[in-house]
Order: C-alpha cells, then structure tokens, then sequence
C-alpha cells in the first residue's frame, strides 16, 4: 500500500516497524495549526491497512515532543477549532483532533511513545493514546487545560484515569501542573525513563521485538485489550472464544508451535 503524503511529520520504516516523528520543532510539536493532526489520521488508516507494519513508534523533533495546542493561535481565535460560532468550534474538534483521538484509539497495533521532551495539553493526552511509553530527564508531562480556562477537548480526561486512576487524575486535571519525568514514571504514565541518548533506540528494540510476535495473534490481542474496557465479562469471554477460535486455526499458530518444539 503507498505511503501516505505527509507534510509535518517524518516516516521511516525499520524492520516492519514505522517510525513516525512530530516534524514541527518551530511551533514545538504543536498539534493545531499544523498538519500533524492530518498527518496521524492518515499514518494510522495506512498503518491498518498494512499488514506488514508490526509496530509504530512515534516521537518529536528537537526539545519538545509536543506542547499540544498553539496558544498563539487560541489569543487570535485563529482555525476551525478557535475561531467562529460554538458550533463551528464543536464541529472543528469533531473533524479535526478528535478523529486523531479515534484514530489512535483504533489502531490494530502496538504503539509506542518515545517521549523526548514536554509533552503538555493534548501533547500528554497523545502518548495517553499510546499502548507503552518511554521517558527520559526531558519528559515533563502536564494536563495543562484548565491553566488557559479549558478543558481537554481531545478525550483526555477519558484517557489519562485509565493510565493513572481516577484519583491522580483529577488531581493533575484540576491543578494544571507539570510533573517531572521521575513523578510521571511513578504514576506509570512512563514504562521506563531511559538515558536521552538511548531512548528511541531503546522504544525500537521494543517495537520490533513485538514486530516479530504472529502478526494476527499481536492485533487480536490489542483489540481485546481495548474491547475488555468496555465489555461486560461474559460478552468479553464470548469475544475471546471466538477470536481464539481464529487463532488456532491459523498458520501462524501452527508454525509457532512448530518453532516451539524446534527449540526446545
């Protein structure tokens, strides 16, 4: 499948994995008034077309991995989502972040948060979006909103409770401050905080690895992670079953029983 036009973001594609970095490091990352937000939508309908990527890593440009909202452009009421009518700006986070949200939610494989500097607002309920995030000293994170008199537009504040419990949530939605890297690894927002000059290294060993897992059993897996949030227990068992079912009549199965015994 072609790869999609990208205008601020950059792709590369190492051992099946796709690495994707916030091009943007003039604006910090920013996600509004950039193509960033477009970029990802597009990355992710291509990734989940694409069997051959196993795993996507994403990360920024330069200090930042992402200061979420350009606040230049919030004082001007400038684009879809700061300027016009309530209704405009409704349906400009509609079709603009809010698809972003839905489409990192719905991505069928791992993906994974090299955070290499702040990631604030709707840049920390970003790498929320992620399945596994690595920090390092630079990674200040911070539920910033209610500093500027909003709130996260983008579905954080159904993200961050379940990354850190309710509790910690609030706490961090309601003060608007920023965490240092060490407080964000003990809330287990961060997997693990690794040296700067390792980190996406190290967020790549881990892609891959999962790269090389059976491809339909790593995609199940992930859609079940998401559909136990939401499901009663005897529907998500059902939902099990039936996958399961799937699994062990595939090839991959079969040849992964098959390398078990070879090595053992």
């Amino acid at each position: 499948m072609k790869i999609p036009d990208l205008v601020d973001t950059n792709l590369t594609v190492q051992n099946d994995v796709a690495i994707v970095t916030l091009n943007r490091d003039d604006v910090r990352n920013a996600l509004t008034g950039t193509a960033i937000i477009a970029d990802i939508i597009s990355l992710c309908d291509w990734v989940n077309s694409n069997n051959s990527i196993g795993a996507m890593v994403i990360t920024g440009s330069g200090k930042a991995f992402s200061a979420g909202g350009n606040i230049k452009d919030m004082r001007d009421k400038k684009g879809d989502i700061f300027g016009g009518n309530p209704i405009s700006q409704q349906d400009g986070y509609r079709g603009g972040i809010q698809r972003m949200s839905r489409a990192l939610y719905a991505l069928e494989i791992p993906l994974l948060a090299a955070v290499n500097g702040p990631a604030v607002g709707a840049g920390l309920d970003l790498i929320c979006m992620c399945d596994i995030r690595f920090g390092c000293k630079f990674s200040k994170v911070g539920e910033t909103f209610v500093n500027l008199g909003l709130i996260p537009g983008d579905g954080g504040a159904w993200f961050l409770p379940r990354i850190v419990g309710h509790q910690r949530a609030a706490e961090m939605t309601f003060s608007g401050r920023i965490l240092s890297a060490e407080e964000a690894n003990e809330l287990g927002i961060f997997l693990d905080l690794v040296p700067v000059e390792s980190l996406l290294k190290r967020t790549i060993e881990l892609a891959e690895a999962y790269a090389r897992k059976p491809r339909e059993a790593i995609r199940m897996s992930k859609r079940l992670l998401r559909s136990g949030q939401r499901l009663e227990l005897s529907d998500f068992l059902d939902l099990c079953a039936s996958q399961q079912a799937l699994c062990q009549t595939s090839m991959q199965h079969t040849e992964a029983v098959e390398d078990f015994f070879k090595k053992n």
